[in-house]
């Protein structure tokens, strides 16, 4: 594309037999024009061309040159008569802007500024033109860290790290001193770990690492490392190295190879056995945060069920870790949230909550204040960021409260969600603490131009503040953690989540020309999984929780409409089309239900039931959910669906979903995803998990997660009828051969052992701190100083934007008495309680 930098012409770069085709070129930009300032999108613009120029020949042989290239690639176009100005993407990440006269069809490559000027001037013509405009540019900070260069190998970051760490360590010993430093800077609670100033040098460690290693060889290889202890402290070693005489001398001979001829999987082995991490922060802010009963409340969904799995697998690997590294420590897990005093009967209204399947992992909930006391209802992400801003989540007495329970600081702080990812960026950048960042949804890309449009949405959305909250968060993080390459860059097609913020414009407000940059190797993908223990094959008939059953009878095939189901199943011997999601627009439950609607074949076939929200609009606070429960009832009615769909109020027991899902499975029934976009599908885990056969939408993770055809089926949203039928093809063909149910439930079972389960997920985010600690150490330099620029923008922007953002007036309240769980606590809960009676008061 070297030639789009300069100015060219689309006619001078035809072939002699296609000059002819200049008029027809000519009068298909005309055409882009006529309607005067516009955005269009490939699709428009494809439109347009086949009315202009007819010939599906010719048209073929104008889309192989230049022009073709230019639409083939192009994601939008912006017309500003007589120019046509196009964001051209020819692979993930690697993004051009081009503009075309429409005079001429003369080409010339234009800036990331002059295009999303050209966007402003249809909204804003003197915002686009003013001089003084704000324009941010977090990659002007990046100039010195290497970046991926290939599509291919975006995602993979701790991969490039230690590739890139294994070139700078190369070459002796001062080129080794960096990590001989970064191990004399390791403790916990000031014990030294791994060396002591003894070994402060390269030269001293590689010759004592030498000795080290001999004296063990002459050891059993059980030898337990408190018999040779004192003896290498001596020397200038600490604990950490390992439990035993073997586990030490992998771990030194790990080392040793570092210094001598590093390369990445030495990397990769010696800091995932680096004794770093013990405490863990995680941050989800917003919602109804608890273990129980929370499932389907406003704002309170797959995130929950995420971190609290996420906190099971990270203590798990943590306990192991400890254990092999030869240490005497507990590690503590803490997931800080909010608390809310009308809880509406589940516990998120305690401060303290000891985490289920854990020892030393708890919830710690902290009010939101406002200037008359804490606030006590739920409140939606949408309106959540005066409270961050005012509240103590940023205030020193949140810090000292985290400072006490973990008797110093964290070594590793995780954010989740928008909210909880500005939350976590501020803490860690307070206390210098290594950062991870989980987005769970990025909401820029889930409504269309969002960006161009945010001034017509900011009433109801407050997306000003949150699209300036997430760039802040992710070039604040040193580490980010997606669950698929879609959700960072997206497909051929389609932009990823992030890579939608690479350059952007709030028109009036800001021009974003460099917000992230997809091939930064702080982006790395690890999928999580489901809670094996809830979610099994239904064919594990030992661990099958028979005692839901009489439960599940009822609330699939009653024929009695209540508060927890309506519609009815006539036919009950019929296979069972599942899906179980929040009432949204974007999970699409009522565009499933359409398409069911309309699709005869499927109708006769299969029964529909989906598990979502409730019944009655007037109940609900969350805006769209109200408009999806009308749209529901609405087209039961009009296909005359009662006796073949059974609508499920939201179920908040994991345990009794994990039975329904294997339920499901033994109607011969499939569970279908259509979400319009998801960025991974824990729902589609968790129904593979089961053994059940699984559509899910293409728009998104679960296009990664499924092989299409293989270990389950894509589908696209966008095309109901096309959905539909692949669903009613599936069924008949299962009709025709039942082993081909067989064969796509154990095929998707192979698939999740292979890929997404919570050891594989704690193993690489685990080594992520590992690894991105060492990485924030070498630069901390220049991480201080973007720290600097992130600070600035937070302060003179999004703090001036939360201003904006409406909140709730309450009387001044005593925050309420945490209540104690009925099962007697552990001594190190009993222990922790106590900090927070003391912090909090009783």
């Amino acid at each position: 594309m070297a030639a789009l930098k300069r100015s060219d012409s689309i006619a001078d770069s035809m072939p002699d037999a296609l000059r002819e085709s200049r008029y027809h070129m000519k009068k298909c930009f005309a055409k882009y024009i006529e309607k005067g300032k516009r955005l269009m999108k490939l699709h428009h613009l494809m439109s347009e061309m086949e009315k202009v120029i007819d010939d599906k020949t010719e048209r073929e042989q104008i889309l192989n040159g230049l022009l073709g290239y230019i639409l083939c690639t192009t994601q939008e176009a912006v017309v500003i008569p007589p120019y046509v100005a196009f964001a051209i993407r020819p692979n993930p990440g690697f993004w051009e802007f081009v503009k075309v006269s429409s005079t001429d069809l003369s080409v010339e490559g234009i800036t990331a500024t002059d295009y999303l000027k050209s966007k402003e001037m249809l909204v804003d013509e003197d915002w686009a033109k003013d001089e003084n405009a704000l324009e941010v540019d977090f990659g002007a900070m990046d100039f010195s860290v290497p970046n991926l260069t290939m599509s291919s190998s975006i995602g993979n970051g701790i991969n490039f790290i230690s590739k890139f760490l294994s070139s700078i360590l190369y070459g002796g010993s001062q080129k080794a001193q960096p990590l001989v430093d970064y191990l004399l800077s390791l403790n916990h609670h000031e014990e030294k770990l791994m060396i002591n100033e003894t070994l402060n040098t390269a030269a001293k460690l590689q010759s004592a690492l030498i000795v080290a290693e001999a004296a063990l060889l002459t050891l059993p290889k059980d030898t337990p490392y408190q018999d040779f202890e004192q003896r290498f402290r001596q020397w200038g070693f600490e604990k950490g190295w390992g439990d035993t005489a073997e586990r030490v001398r992998e771990t030194m001979r790990s080392l040793s190879e570092i210094f001598q001829a590093p390369d990445p999987l030495n990397m990769d082995k010696f800091f995932g056995r680096v004794p770093t991490v013990f405490n863990v922060v995680l941050f989800s802010v917003h919602g109804y945060f608890g273990q129980s009963d929370v499932l389907g409340l406003p704002d309170t969904g797959g995130q929950v069920v995420y971190v609290l799995d996420q906190v099971v697998a990270f203590e798990e690997e943590l306990l192991v870790r400890i254990k092999q590294q030869g240490l005497n420590v507990k590690p503590q897990i803490l997931v800080v949230t909010r608390l809310i005093p009308d809880a509406k009967g589940t516990k998120c209204n305690q401060v303290l909550e000891p985490i289920a399947n854990t020892k030393h992992s708890n919830i710690l909930r902290v009010p939101f204040r406002t200037e008359d006391g804490v606030l006590p209802q739920w409140v939606s992400r949408f309106d959540i960021y005066p409270y961050l801003e005012s509240s103590v989540f940023n205030q020193q007495d949140a810090t000292d409260k985290i400072l006490e329970v973990m008797e110093g600081k964290p070594d590793l702080i995780i954010g989740n969600y928008t909210d909880g990812n500005l939350v976590a960026s501020l803490m860690a950048s307070k206390l210098g603490i290594t950062l991870g960042t989980i987005a769970h949804a990025l909401e820029k890309t889930k409504y269309e131009d969002s960006d161009l449009k945010w001034k017509q949405l900011d009433p109801k959305y407050h997306f000003s503040c949150q699209f300036t909250a997430d760039t802040i968060a992710m070039n604040s993080a040193d580490f980010i953690i997606t669950s698929t390459y879609q959700e960072i860059a997206g497909s051929k097609d389609r932009p990823g989540q992030y890579e939608s913020h690479a350059a952007f414009t709030l028109p009036g407000l800001c021009r974003v020309v460099s917000g992230i940059n997809v091939f930064d190797p702080k982006f790395n993908i690890a999928a999580p999984g489901a809670d094996q223990s809830v979610y099994f094959p239904y064919a594990d008939r030992q661990k099958r929780f028979t005692s839901f059953r009489p439960a599940i009878e009822e609330l699939l095939f009653s024929k009695v409409d209540n508060n927890e189901h309506i519609g009815y199943l006539e036919d009950r011997k019929k296979p069972i089309l599942f899906s179980m999601a929040r009432l949204d627009i974007v999970k699409n439950i009522s565009g499933l239900t359409e398409w069911y609607g309309k699709n005869k074949r499927l109708r006769s076939l299969a029964n529909l039931v989906v598990v979502a929200g409730f019944f009655d609009p007037t109940k609900s606070k969350d805006r769209e959910e109200a408009a999806e429960i009308t749209k529901m009832h609405m087209l039961i009615e009009n296909y005359k669906l009662k006796g073949q769909i059974r609508w499920i109020a939201a179920q908040t027991d994991r345990q009794r979903n994990g039975e329904l899902y294997r339920c499901i499975a033994d109607t011969k029934g499939a569970f279908v995803q259509p979400a319009l976009y998801e960025a991974f599908g824990l729902t589609v885990i968790e129904a593979m998990n089961c053994g059940l056969p699984t559509f899910a939408t293409n728009q998104g993770g679960p296009a990664e997660i499924i092989v299409d055809g293989v270990s389950g089926f894509h589908i696209d949203p966008n095309n109901g009828d096309e959905s539909g039928n692949k669903i009613a093809d599936f069924f008949e063909k299962c009709k025709d051969d039942p082993e081909h149910w067989n064969r796509i439930s154990k095929s998707g079972l192979n698939r999740i052992y292979e890929c997404y389960t919570w050891k594989i997920y704690a193993n690489k985010v685990l080594n992520m701190g590992c690894v991105y600690s060492f990485w924030r150490h070498l630069k901390k330099d220049q991480k201080q100083a973007k720290q600097r620029y992130i600070q600035m923008f937070y302060n003179l922007q999004f703090r001036n934007l939360v201003k904006n953002v409406p909140t709730s007036r309450v009387e001044p309240q005593q925050q309420p008495k945490e209540k104690q769980p009925k099962a007697q606590p552990s001594q190190n809960v009993k222990r922790t309680q106590s900090r927070f009676q003391r912090l909090f008061g009783s």
